[in-house]
C-alpha cells in the first residue's frame, strides 16, 4: 500500500468518479447549477464545508474544466464561479442519478432494515 496512487487514469469512469465521488463536488455542482455564485455565498449554502475544502473543490473543478472562475471588476475585487458547458452536462448526469436515488431510496432503506434484522449467520 505504500506505492503512490496514480492520478491520471486510463479508465474514463474511474477518472471521473475520482472527481465526483469526493465529499463536496456534487453539492458544489448542484449549487452552481442555479447560477453564478461567489465564494462566501457557496460556503453559506453548502452545509458543513470548510473554507479550505471549498477552495480545493473549486480549484479541482476549475482544473477539470467544469467550473469557470471570473474576477469581477470591483473594489475590492470579487470572484464569481459558474459551471461551464461541461459542468452543466455533468449536472444533467447527476440529475439523472438524483432522480434514481429519490425513486429507489425508500426501497433501499427497507431492504437494509430487513437485512439488518435477519438472524445472525453463524
Amino acid at each position: 500500500m505504500g506505492a503512490k496512487r496514480k492520478l491520471d487514469y486510463d479508465c474514463p469512469i474511474r477518472d471521473v468518479l475520482d472527481r465526483v465521488g469526493d465529499a463536496w463536488t456534487v453539492l458544489t455542482i448542484l449549487e452552481l447549477s442555479k447560477g453564478p455564485c461567489r465564494f462566501n455565498a457557496l460556503k453559506r449554502v453548502i452545509d458543513g464545508i470548510s473554507q479550505r475544502m471549498l477552495a480545493v473543490t473549486l480549484r479541482n473543478l476549475e482544473r477539470d474544466g467544469l467550473v469557470i472562475r471570473r474576477v469581477l471588476p470591483s473594489a475590492p475585487p470579487h470572484v464569481e464561479y459558474s459551471l461551464t458547458a461541461r459542468g452543466l452536462s455533468l449536472h444533467q448526469a447527476i440529475g439523472t442519478l438524483n432522480e434514481w436515488a429519490v425513486d429507489h431510496q425508500p426501497g433501499i432503506r427497507a431492504d437494509r432494515l430487513r437485512y439488518d434484522q435477519r438472524p445472525a449467520l453463524v
